[in-house]
């Protein structure tokens, strides 16, 4: 396993600047090379797709594009493969009627042939997985990007410093749902895996250069493997301006209006903002009205759209008044509390947090990776909180990182300044 040592991490930051202003000029990249492909909808042409694809060698650039802000779904409605000597192919997964992944099934099997790259992978390989889609192995350029400390990772900026190329802004935010795609959207996502293949490879010599091979290696692999993060209990605790909800019953009624609203956007498959905004939500929550009248007087509700549903929301808030169990004015814990709470909670831990904090932001300037990258934020408050003395400190560190998912390469990079840091004398209060 690579280990840097000070001269080692002074002699290998990247020399591309990370500044955009002094980035390499970029040569706009406007359209595919080949031309935009056409979008393959139905079985057929999903299955000549996928013999087009196998006709082709080396690694598959891969990119998904959904509809956030727009649907309830996280399904791809998209999906853009590249190959060497097959070009770039378009897959529609949702518009052939029948099952995604029956339909796909000849584009998987091609795709178990060799590795994926993807830009920010974990945020496509769960719609992808949903139709029946998984890569035997991953290279994920974006995250490579920070392996390599670069500022900026976005998939323009990673093009424009390592290929000299500049990728228009697109529509990446765009509602793919829509059908007919437009001609101007297709290109956009041709171009997504068009420089892909390219930039794998230029990432990866930078890695090669830093040592860091290894490295990326067991992050992409533990990406691969990743299961879904458990979804929070109480959702609805995420519900934006919910700070300024002050009372049991008031929380109740947020609850039960956003519950109401979950129900009719999962069931409808459109973005619950789009429902009925978080802001309408805790206005309704404070205000309280009893009546239909007093409910239209509040912002957005007086709106045609929301007229027509204003006995949905006022039975959602009579069900709150109702309810003889409100909720507890803060979720309960599920792990350590907030650590700005800790000095007066727990002092002897928050004084091993922030020398833990201190050891980790010195190590990350050294080996030139964010600190966030080298352990888990998460995994680092739960060591300090929980920690309790041992004789062995490196060991009890090592087993801790371990159990908690950290990989060999960042544990060996950070068990000997963690358990320095722990084994130092806490001062008093």
């Amino acid at each position: 396993m690579p280990e840097l040592d000070d001269d080692d991490a002074a002699t290998t930051a990247p020399d591309a600047p990370t500044d955009p202003d002094t980035a390499p000029e970029a040569t706009p990249l406007l359209h595919p090379a080949e031309g935009v492909p056409p979008l393959s909808v139905t079985t057929a042409e999903i299955a000549a797709a996928a013999e087009r694809l196998a006709a082709g060698t080396g690694p598959f650039a891969v990119d998904a594009e959904r509809a956030s802000g727009f649907r309830y779904s996280n399904r791809a409605y998209l999906i853009q493969i590249r190959r060497t000597g097959a070009g770039t192919v378009l897959i529609d997964p949702v518009n052939h009627g029948s099952s995604p992944i029956d339909v796909l099934a000849p584009v998987a099997e091609v795709l178990a042939e060799d590795e994926w790259i993807l830009h920010a992978a974990d945020q496509d390989l769960p719609c992808l997985a949903e139709v029946g889609l998984r890569p035997p192995s991953l290279y994920d350029t974006e995250l490579a990007g920070r392996l390599a400390g670069f500022e900026r990772v976005n998939l323009a900026a990673m093009v424009q410093r390592l290929l000299g190329l500049g990728l228009a802004k697109g529509h990446g935010a765009a509602d793919w749902s829509k059908r007919p795609l437009p001609d101007a959207w297709l290109n956009y996502a041709a171009l997504d895996v068009e420089v892909l293949i390219a930039l794998r490879e230029s990432i990866a010599a930078v890695l090669a250069e830093q040592n860091k091979t290894d490295w990326a290696a067991e992050e992409f692999e533990y990406l691969r493997n990743a299961e879904a993060t458990p979804t929070r209990r109480d959702r609805w605790r995420r519900t934006s301006g919910i700070h300024k909800v002050r009372n049991r019953q008031a929380l109740a009624a947020v609850r039960e209006l956003w519950t109401v609203r979950d129900h009719i956007a999962r069931r409808r498959d459109i973005a619950p903002g789009r429902i009925l905004p978080d802001s309408a939500i805790i206005a309704a929550a404070q205000a309280d009205p009893k009546t239909v009248e007093d409910l239209i007087k509040l912002p957005i509700f007086g709106g045609h759209k929301q007229r027509r549903s204003a006995h949905v929301w006022l039975e959602a808030l009579d069900a709150a008044r109702n309810n003889p169990d409100p909720p507890d004015s803060a979720e309960p814990q599920n792990g350590p509390p907030p650590a700005v709470r800790w000095a007066k909670r727990k002092p002897e831990a928050a004084a091993r947090l922030d020398a833990a904090r201190s050891a980790l932001t010195e190590l990350s300037a050294r080996v030139n990776v964010p600190t966030e990258n080298l352990l888990s934020p998460d995994l680092v408050r739960r060591l300090c909180w929980d920690w309790q003395d041992a004789a062995d400190v490196s060991g009890a560190v090592e087993t801790f990182l371990r159990d908690g998912g950290a990989r060999a390469w960042q544990r060996a990079l950070a068990v000997p300044v963690l358990a320095e840091a722990l084994s130092a004398p806490v001062p008093e209060s």
